[in-house]
């Protein structure tokens, strides 16, 4: 079935014809860059490999190869160019904007196979690292070393994964997102092209070197090339760490003490806002016994006595803002179940409604719109019956609903669709973002116009045009689709 699903696409295609050798003679020469066993045509693997984890249905690639490294990458894209087969990178399937589906068939790069961790540079802080090395495997390596990688987006997500959709998390307020901490890419280009972005083996703190190309592909959800490599900045892992929460009477003092406290020049770590719903939710989940109240998650990393003085300034500014039960701990077994609550606000929201999906939301706005766009935004999900408690990085202005919906209620997955436009338009009129850091993927395109402009979504597309001007590399994520025939015409 699925050689005549790719033979009925390169009939669509026209390249039947003296290029074609036959269906079989293709996915032959595919095993002859991989070997055997590492091409697939199995149902349970093309689906495995067409779904990540977004309400998004699956859509199966029509075969799906596991190089071992960049050179079979660029021998398998430069047979995908010549017979016009879509490629569909694929790291460890976290995502949650539907960006690995195999919209127009075509063949998925599943890169775990490519997992060695490269070039580690301890006096200058930095590594390279292939697609298959996710951020938990790197930071065990990393153990004994005296450093880490802290970029934490919550799921195990491979670290060329989290480059392609510029992920964030936690410590985006400390340690800023991928987009500051990558500082080369290796990428294959649609055409088989291996290139560098900063320049093969260059790893700079900073250069002022021609276009920043790296940022180019940072962010780009694999619709402009396969990343096979990446150099990360590394950090050094803190002397000492301190936690601490603390329960306000509104959104509006929450976000107040956040803002003061970043002003005030405290090197926080983490500052995470969880709203009354999700503090709920959190308490029956974890038989937790927090006030059902806006709550700050706080981290503060740095020397013994920096963070005296840290903790000290946040207290202060927390009771300014008429905040309450301020704990704090050093030690990790109280640290942890201080945190216990956001570390499980995801499990706790899908434990509202037992059997249902969760899907999460991501806008971000600048930090004094929070409050108001929180507020509108819980008014909008009560008017509409949306289950949805509330997570954010607040120190960013990034925040998540964490819907809770029936798959199979075709009203309440109407509601959520309309909520989450009404949503993102909300953020965009507070001059925000329709995403923080999940990516635009296949759910996001038209908003990503809206924000952008028609300006700016042209010479996007032109620049896609360049790079592929076949339009194979991951077909309709993040710009809308176009015709191939068109392209090509």
């Amino acid at each position: 079935m699925t050689c005549i699903t790719l033979f009925r696409f390169m009939i669509k295609n026209k390249i039947i014809g003296s290029q074609f050798l036959g269906v079989e003679n293709v996915l032959s020469q595919f095993k002859s860059i991989c070997g055997e066993d590492r091409v697939s045509v199995g149902q349970a693997v093309r689906e495995q490999h067409g779904r990540d984890e977004s309400m998004h249905r699956c859509c199966a690639p029509d075969a799906v190869v596991f190089p071992h490294c960049v050179e079979e990458v660029s021998a398998l894209a430069k047979l995908c160019h010549l017979y016009n087969v879509p490629m569909i990178p694929f790291g460890t399937g976290t995502g949650l904007e539907g960006g690995v589906g195999a919209l127009e068939g075509g063949v998925c790069f599943s890169l775990r196979n490519m997992d060695k961790i490269l070039d580690l540079h301890m006096e200058d802080f930095d590594v390279t690292v292939e697609p298959g090395v996710t951020r938990k495997t790197l930071n065990t390596y990393l153990r004994d070393t005296g450093l880490w990688f802290p970029v934490d987006p919550g799921a195990d997500a491979s670290l060329c994964g989290m480059a392609a959709t510029s992920a964030s998390g936690t410590n985006a307020v400390r340690y800023g997102t991928m987009r500051e901490n990558v500082l080369n890419l290796e990428v294959v280009l649609a055409d088989g092209t291996i290139i560098h972005t900063a320049g093969k083996g260059r790893r700079p703190r900073k250069t002022a070197a021609g276009y920043n190309l790296t940022n180019l592909f940072v962010g780009s959800e694999g619709t402009l090339g396969i990343i096979t490599k990446t150099t990360l900045r590394l950090y050094g892992i803190p002397e000492a760490m301190v936690s601490a929460v603390c329960t306000f009477p509104s959104v509006q003092t929450a976000v107040d003490s956040t803002v003061q406290i970043l002003q005030a020049g405290v090197p926080i770590a983490r500052i995470e806002f969880l709203d009354e719903v999700m503090m709920d939710a959190c308490n029956r989940y974890s038989s937790l016994s927090y006030p059902v109240n806006p709550t700050l998650f706080l981290e503060f990393h740095g020397s013994e006595g920096s963070l005296e003085e840290q903790v000290k300034t946040t207290e202060a500014i927390t009771q300014s803002n008429d905040g309450s039960n301020f704990q704090w701990a050093q030690d990790a077994e109280t640290r942890n179940r201080l945190w216990a609550a956001r570390h499980n606000a995801w499990y706790a929201a899908q434990a509202l409604r037992p059997g249902c999906k969760a899907y999460s939301t991501d806008v971000c706005v600048p930090l004094s719109q929070l409050p108001q766009i929180i507020v509108e935004t819980k008014e909008d999900l009560i008017k509409n019956n949306l289950t949805g408690p509330i997570a954010g990085h607040v120190g960013d202005g990034n925040f998540h609903c964490l819907m809770v919906v029936d798959p199979n209620d075709k009203d309440e997955l109407h509601r959520l669709h309309a909520f989450t436009d009404r949503l993102a338009r909300r953020a965009l009129a507070l001059d925000g973002t329709c995403t923080g850091e999940h990516g635009v993927g296949l759910g996001k395109r038209s908003l990503l116009q809206e924000e952008l402009g028609c300006h700016t979504i042209h010479l996007m597309q032109s620049l896609k045009y360049t790079l592929d001007p076949k339009n194979l590399m991951n077909p309709g994520k993040v710009l809308l689709p176009f015709s191939r025939e068109s392209r090509q015409g």
